[in-house]
C-alpha cells in the first residue's frame, strides 16, 4: 500500500503514475513469495530441492547420465551372473589340471619301465572303479532316502553312544562279511556289500541333511578331482612303488582317529588344543586319505597281477571297499572345511 500526501493534484498524479505501476509488481511478488513461503514452511527440504533441479537443464543433464550409469551397471550384473558358471567350470577345470599336473610331478617321477599298464590290469582297475561308482551311488540315494523320510532325524534323536556303537558294529560286520564271501556266490556278496553301503549312508546322512547342494556339489567335484589325481599317479607309477606306505597309513590314520575323539576327553576352555585337534582332524585326514587312494590303487594292480598268475580270484567289490571308504572320508573333510569358510564369510 502507498500512502499519498493529502495536498496533490492530477499534475503530481500524473507525474507518480509511473511509480505506482513500478511498485505494485514489487508489491505482488513480495506478496507472492511471503505467501509461498508460508504455505511450504512445513514442507521438506528434499521436495524443494527437486523441483529446483527438476527445472535447471544441468540438473536434467546429470539425471540421465545417473540413469544411464544405472542402467549400465545392472546389464554388467547381468552379465557377471550369466557368465559365473562358465568361470566356476574354468576355475575348476583349472584346480583339477593343476592338482593332477603338481601331484604328477611329486609323486610320479619314475614311471613304468615295462611297457605300459597291460590289458588285465587296466580291466581289473575299471572293474573296481565301476564298483566303486556304484557303491557311492548306493550310498547317496540312501541317504537322500533316509532325509526325506525322517529317519537320519529320529537317529540323531536316540542317544549317540547306542548309534556311534551300534553304527560301527554293523559296519564292520557287514565289511567282514562282505570280504569273507567267495566272489563267485554273488547273490550273498552284493547283499551284504549293499548292506554296508547301507550303514554308510547311516553315517554320512546326518551331515548332509544341514548342508546346502551347491556346497554338496563342490565338495564331491573336490573329491573327484583330488581322488582322480592320486589314482592316476598310482596307476601309472613303477610296480610296488607305493605299497609300503601302508604301515605309516595306518599309524597316521589312527592318529587321525585320536584327534576327531578328542572333543570326548579334553575340557571345553582349552580352546587351543581343541582348534589343533580339529586341524589334525580335517588336513591331516586329507593327507592320510589321500595317500590310502595311492596305496589302495597299487594294491589293486598288485591284485590283478596275482590273480592274472592265479594265485587269488578277482574280486572287484572288495577292492572298492577300501576306495569307497577313502572317498567317504576325503568327502566329509571336503564338506566340513567348506562349511566352517562359509561361515567365515557370514
Amino acid at each position: 500500500m502507498i500512502l499519498l500526501p493529502p495536498a496533490m493534484g492530477p499534475a503530481t498524479l500524473r507525474r507518480l503514475a509511473p511509480q505506482v505501476v513500478k511498485a505494485a509488481p514489487q508489491k505482488v511478488v513480495l506478496r507472492a513469495f511471503h505467501q509461498t513461503a508460508k504455505n511450504s514452511f512445513f514442507t521438506s527440504r528434499t521436495t524443494i530441492t527437486k523441483k529446483a533441479t527438476s527445472s535447471s537443464p544441468a540438473s536434467s543433464m546429470l539425471a540421465g547420465l545417473a540413469g544411464t550409469s544405472r542402467s549400465y551397471y545392472q546389464q554388467a550384473q547381468q552379465t557377471a551372473s550369466q557368465a559365473s558358471p562358465l568361470r566356476k567350470l574354468l576355475v575348476g577345470g583349472a584346480i583339477f589340471g593343476g592338482t593332477l599336473m603338481i601331484t604328477n610331478i611329486m609323486f610320479n617321477r619314475e614311471t613304468r619301465e615295462d611297457g605300459g599298464m597291460p590289458l588285465y590290469e587296466r580291466e581289473y582297475l575299471n572293474n573296481t572303479f565301476l564298483h566303486t561308482g556304484l557303491g557311492i551311488g548306493i550310498i547317496a540315494l540312501t541317504a537322500r532316502q533316509m532325509i526325506q523320510t525322517g529317519f537320519v532325524y529320529r537317529i540323531m534323536m536316540a542317544n549317540p553312544w547306542v548309534v556311534g556303537i551300534g553304527g560301527l558294529a554293523l559296519s564292520f560286520a557287514t565289511m567282514i562279511g562282505t570280504r569273507s564271501i567267495d566272489p563267485d556266490n554273488y547273490i550273498p556278496k552284493y547283499a551284504l556289500w549293499t548292506a554296508f553301503n547301507a550303514t554308510q549312508a547311516a553315517f554320512v546322512a546326518p551331515l548332509l541333511a544341514f548342508a546346502p547342494g551347491a556346497l554338496l556339489a563342490r565338495a564331491g567335484l573336490y573329491t573327484v578331482a583330488m581322488m582322480g589325481s592320486i589314482s592316476l599317479v598310482g596307476a601309472t607309477a613303477k610296480q610296488e612303488k607305493y605299497l609300503y606306505l601302508g604301515g605309516p597309513l595306518l599309524a597316521g590314520c589312527a592318529i587321525v582317529l585320536a584327534s576327531g575323539l578328542a572333543p570326548l576327553v579334553i575340557p571345553a576352555t582349552a580352546v587351543r588344543t581343541l582348534a589343533f585337534t580339529e586341524n589334525i582332524w580335517l588336513w591331516g585326514g586329507l593327507a592320510v586319505f589321500g595317500g590310502f587312494t595311492l596305496y589302495d590303487v597299487q594294491k589293486v594292480l598288485h591284485h590283478a597281477r596275482l590273480a592274472e598268475r592265479g594265485v587269488i580270484k578277482r574280486d572287484p567289490i572288495n577292492e572298492s571297499i577300501s576306495l569307497e571308504l577313502d572317498f567317504l572320508n576325503i568327502f566329509i573333510r571336503m564338506v566340513q572345511i567348506l562349511m566352517m569358510q562359509q561361515n567365515r564369510r557370514k
